[in-house]
């Protein structure tokens, strides 16, 4: 049996697991997990006043140098945006927020909406190439837009889990899966029988048991959680930034198989945002994946196995 702790986080769950024989690290690995977790937090939310890039925020009109921490949590939101030419967006926080999907979110969701501007009206001013081309980052230095609110949330999420795994291996010597919420990293010695992960988005969805090879990652994104209404319409977090408006339900849920947790959830991401041209995304990238339809049917790809006793990766 594996040992295992769990606790609420940024309006989800975070749970580390370790082989039973490591039972004895169990404290020291879920506080490795909540030093990474809290850093992160307070370098990049967007919900705290007192985060780094909130506070920052003036100042990085012009440019400023930024923690090593910032920057590479930025480094990864960019990589994103360019891997997947820019259906992962990581400068749509104003957007959000004009959406209901302010701080006030973590604890209820919106009853009235904010007037929303047209995507046209997000800031570009002369240069009209996307917000996410204009930020620049060299080393730590990073200029953001004037107008531009960044939102790292999704990716900086995946870059969490996959940090908190390193960190957990790299100090206690012994092998990690680390699950904040849909994005699950491992890191370290394989355990006894593997590391067995379900995925299952809501309880009345399909659920698979797949087995992740040791060092590998699992993403889920999905269009049914974090959910509210505005003015009677239906919204959800996932945006996509042709539009500036949640991206078309396609898809119930998203999972994908990669060698870091940060890449498979910039795939899943970016196929809810493509909808029915994710199919075809993820057959070209190889990786394991499993698309759950809006009616509930089940598309797997990549090797996903039809069964548990198959390996996803």
């Amino acid at each position: 049996m594996r040992a295992a702790a769990e606790w609420d986080l940024w309006t989800t769950t975070a749970r580390v697991v370790l082989d039973h024989r490591d039972r004895r690290h169990l404290a020291a690995a879920e506080a490795c997990v909540r030093g990474v977790t809290t850093a992160v937090d307070a370098a990049c939310s967007r919900f705290r006043d007192d985060s780094e890039l909130t506070v920052r925020a003036a100042d990085l009109v012009h440019g400023a140098a930024v923690s090593p921490l910032l920057a590479a949590l930025v480094h990864h939101a960019l990589d994103a945006a360019r891997a997947t030419d820019g259906a992962v967006d990581p400068t749509l926080g104003a957007r959000m927020v004009s959406l209901g999907y302010d701080a006030a979110f973590t604890t209820a969701p919106p009853a009235s909406a904010t007037p929303v501007p047209a995507p046209e009206a997000i800031a570009r001013g002369l240069d009209r190439r996307p917000a996410w081309q204009r930020v620049l980052l060299s080393g730590t230095f990073l200029r953001v837009p004037d107008g531009v609110t960044l939102d790292l949330g999704a990716t900086a999420k995946a870059v969490a889990a996959d940090m908190a795994a390193a960190s957990i291996t790299a100090r206690l010597g012994v092998g990690a899966l680390v699950s904040l919420g849909g994005d699950v990293a491992t890191a370290g010695p394989e355990p006894s029988g593997g590391w067995q992960v379900c995925v299952q988005d809501l309880a009345t969805d399909p659920a698979d048991h797949v087995r992740i090879a040791a060092g590998w990652s699992v993403a889920t994104s999905s269009t049914q959680k974090r959910r509210w209404e505005q003015d009677g319409r239906a919204r959800h977090h996932i945006l996509d930034p042709r539009w500036g408006l949640p991206a078309d339900p396609v898809w119930r849920s998203v999972t994908v198989v990669a060698p870091s947790c940060v890449t498979a959830n910039t795939m899943t991401t970016a196929a809810v945002v493509r909808g029915h041209g994710a199919v075809e995304m993820l057959r070209r990238s190889g990786r394991a994946a499993r698309l759950v339809a809006a009616d509930g049917s089940v598309v797997r790809l990549g090797g996903w196995p039809a069964d548990e006793s198959r390996a996803a990766a």
